[in-house]
């Protein structure tokens, strides 16, 4: 089976990689890539209280929800949403481990609000008004495709736009040295059940068995070998390049994702 959609609009936020437009030069090859720590920025849609509660991922799914929409020319309120992570808050995780091994095991409501997988979902929906349903999920390494696979099939089945954020935080140690992700990514697509003036390109996915493909950059291979939602980066270099590619996605041991994008 073949799901298919069409990429209206992009975001992307992680390690020497500010944005779409600033990728763009790096995936084409005119500039190096330049690994430095990701910066999240100040989550402004929320309201003072809740941004001061915020974590690094309600940051992070913000600020790339938020340019993918933008860039789609699209109402944030209308769209249905997929939220998808190999893991959770692990800023928060850690704090709630300290306060639980110590003699005062009080856990606050805001961390243990903040500890649930659909915070960021929930945020999204206070900062964005958006009172659509919303999927969050979580499947390991195996985050970003699964995470694609169901907002295509929204995109599909319900005949609607969705918005797909997929996205990863570190842990602090020594929960890093079990699971080590090196720092925060996220990657969002607006994804349109029928073309538009605003679309982008064509995606169609099935599943294979076929090796999944890396980047031929060392260190963006690095970088997509190492945290979970950055699987995603081949797919937005196909998008950079403009042209008719067929890609492989990695995603679980024994079944991959197979991809074509079609520019518009």
């Amino acid at each position: 089976m073949t799901l298919s959609a069409y990429i209206e609009g992009i975001g992307l936020l992680g390690p020497g990689l500010n944005n779409w437009p600033s990728a763009l030069a790096i995936f084409l090859g005119q500039q190096p890539y330049q690994a430095s720590k990701t910066v999240l920025p100040v989550p402004t849609l929320l309201p003072a209280a809740e941004r001061r509660r915020s974590g690094a991922i309600v940051r992070l799914t913000l600020a790339v929800g938020l340019e993918a929409i933008a860039m789609a020319e699209q109402d944030a309120t209308q769209l249905t949403s997929v939220f998808s992570a190999s893991s959770g808050d692990g800023e928060n995780c850690h704090a709630i481990c300290e306060v639980l091994a110590s003699d005062d095991r009080s856990i606050s409501p805001t961390r243990f609000h903040n500890s649930t997988h659909n915070a960021a979902a929930g945020y999204w929906g206070i900062a964005t008004g958006a009172m659509t349903s919303a999927s969050v999920l979580s499947a390991f390494d195996a985050s970003f495709c699964a995470g694609l696979l169901e907002a295509l099939s929204l995109v599909v089945i319900d005949n609607t736009r969705t918005v797909l954020l997929a996205y990863d935080t570190p842990y602090p140690e020594p929960l890093h040295s079990v699971r080590p992700i090196s720092d925060a990514i996220g990657i969002a697509l607006v994804l349109a059940p029928q073309p538009s003036q605003h679309s982008l390109a064509h995606i169609r996915v099935a599943l294979t068995d076929a090796a999944a493909h890396t980047l031929e950059d060392p260190a963006l291979e690095q970088l997509r070998s190492g945290i979970p939602a950055a699987r995603g980066l081949p797919l937005l270099r196909a998008l950079a390049l403009r042209t008719e590619e067929h890609l492989v996605l990695d995603y679980l041991d024994n079944s991959r994702l197979a991809v074509t994008v079609t520019p518009c």
